[in-house]
């Protein structure tokens, strides 16, 4: 049997401090100490430092001199200054990946049932994770491994994460909204670019959301 993919110990680390983040445990504007979540975890200093130094180039955390590593107090604006440009590289990635998934969509079909079960029950957690998995496949399907690498450089999870607990952003329903994008793959509509980078715009949150 083959062993299941374990992350990276950085990448642990990096999950347990946003779901912390996310969850409310630290604040925006509260302290994270390095040599508290390492004694907690029973690691070194060292990837903890790692999976901070990653949050700070996501905007997620910042650090000053003397005055250690906090939550940036984040707006509905600041997580707004993403989505444009995530919604240009999933156009991009679309219009590659159109051929492939007109052929064969399989890889998005279980994000959108699992999404509809996340919707019922109106978990949070389950759309977050379902509706990043469903765009990270149609990335993926564009075969391009630079456009996925950046793509997963703007840190996708954490502000859909944050723009759905922290700001609310719902739209109708997230499962219907992704399952009229499988039914235009399908069909090999020719404004497919247009009608995701439509979606993604739609999701974003919005300034006076924070209001």
């Amino acid at each position: 049997m083959t062993a299941p993919v374990i992350h990276s110990l950085r990448e642990q680390i990096r999950e347990h401090i946003v779901e912390g983040i996310v969850s409310g445990r630290w604040k925006p504007g509260e302290r994270i100490v390095e040599r508290r979540i390492a004694t907690e975890l029973e690691v070194s200093q060292t990837p903890v430092r790692e999976a901070l130094r990653e949050l700070e180039s996501l905007r997620l955390i910042e650090s000053a001199p003397n005055k250690g590593v906090r939550v940036r107090s984040l707006t509905a604006a600041d997580l707004e200054e993403s989505y444009p440009v995530r919604a240009g590289l999933e156009a991009i990635a679309a219009e590659l990946a159109a051929e492939r998934l007109g052929d064969d969509c399989s890889v998005l079909e279980p994000h959108v049932a699992a999404l509809h079960e996340a919707d019922r029950l109106a978990d949070a957690a389950g759309q977050v994770r379902h509706t990043v998995a469903f765009h990270r496949e149609m990335v993926r399907a564009a075969g391009n491994s630079v456009l996925l690498h950046t793509w997963e450089g703007l840190g996708i999870e954490v502000f859909t994460a944050l723009s759905i607990r922290w700001l609310g952003t719902v739209q109708q329903s997230f499962a219907e909204e992704h399952e009229e994008l499988v039914a235009a793959f399908r069909r090999r509509d020719p404004r497919i670019a247009d009608l995701v980078k439509a979606h993604v715009l739609g999701c974003a949150p919005r300034p006076d959301a924070a209001a």
